[in-house]
């Protein structure tokens, strides 16, 4: 046996072994592919011993929500939706660099409270092996909540996380990476309500026109619209342009821009001062 596949196949089975050992769970989930596949993978090992908690707020796009309940209607995964208010938070709504700590601040808050009154174990995120090099606020406040991070832990990657993926048949296994969308926000500008529905309405849009890996960056007037390296010689034709900023003007952006650096993720922290990317890229939960 090819020594990849041997190595992919011990990873998974440390984590079945990590799951086992928590004895029941409530998994944050948001559909991505890291969190899908970690409570796919509880509920084959814990059954009823697990739930998976979304946070419905104004941050996740209504495309995402609904993919994501349909992700556990098909695989029978049971589903608690919670309504998380972090734009409620003065601390969240300024947008600053720690704007992801307080998200998950909130969110963890709320798991904690319904694993405690529910009667699990342990609450647990999707956290891999690539993230925990990133500047990453949120493990911080996983790290504060003690939030367990199975595949982390069991040493899997987001490449090998989407290989399990595709291995055990699940549709989200190509599925691009998704943050919220107040990350599309540049830092100190405001989240708003408004704000969001401008992003997700664009993002909507372009995803129309046939795009699937890029990102619209909130700039105030200015919208920048970072498109995935695969894709940005298809875009470089001027009538697809004029097509993608009648899209992006129509969601209420007077201005269109486009990176000519391409996708990226993270790239709004590319300005964030280098004390502060420091002081989160080594926070990990063990």
């Amino acid at each position: 046996m090819d020594r990849a596949v041997m190595d992919l196949e011990k990873k998974d089975a440390a984590l079945k072994k990590q799951l086992r050992n928590l004895g029941s769970v409530i998994v944050a989930y948001s559909g991505g592919v890291d969190s899908a596949y970690l409570a796919w993978a509880a509920h084959r090992v814990l059954g009823d011993a697990m739930l998976a908690a979304i946070a419905d707020s104004a941050s996740l796009a209504r495309s995402h929500y609904r993919d994501a309940v349909g992700f556990a209607e098909e695989h029978a995964i049971p589903l608690l939706v919670l309504e998380t208010r972090e734009l409620e938070r003065e601390a969240y709504a300024a947008n600053n660099g720690d704007r992801c700590f307080h998200c998950k601040d909130e969110l963890f808050t709320a798991l904690e409270a319904e694993r405690a009154r529910r009667g699990f174990g342990a609450v647990a995120y999707g956290l891999n092996m690539d993230e925990g090099k990133d500047f990453r606020p949120g493990q911080r406040a996983a790290a504060e909540h003690c939030v367990a991070a199975p595949l982390a832990d069991a040493g899997l990657n987001k490449a090998e996380i989407r290989a399990l993926a595709q291995a055990a048949g699940l549709r989200v296994w190509d599925k691009p990476a998704s943050a919220c969308l107040s990350s599309r926000i540049e830092y100190g500008r405001r989240v708003t309500t408004e704000a969001l529905r401008q992003v997700e309405n664009a993002e909507e849009a372009l995803r129309a026109l046939g795009l699937r890996r890029f990102r619209v960056r909130h700039h105030g007037s200015v919208a920048r619209i970072e498109i995935a390296e695969e894709e940005l010689a298809g875009s470089l034709d001027p009538e697809f342009f004029r097509r993608m900023a009648g899209a992006v003007r129509g969601a209420g952006f007077p201005y269109v821009a486009v990176d000519c650096d391409g996708y990226r993720s993270g790239s709004m922290n590319e300005l964030l001062p280098a004390e502060m990317l420091a002081g989160t890229a080594s926070v990990r939960v063990s």
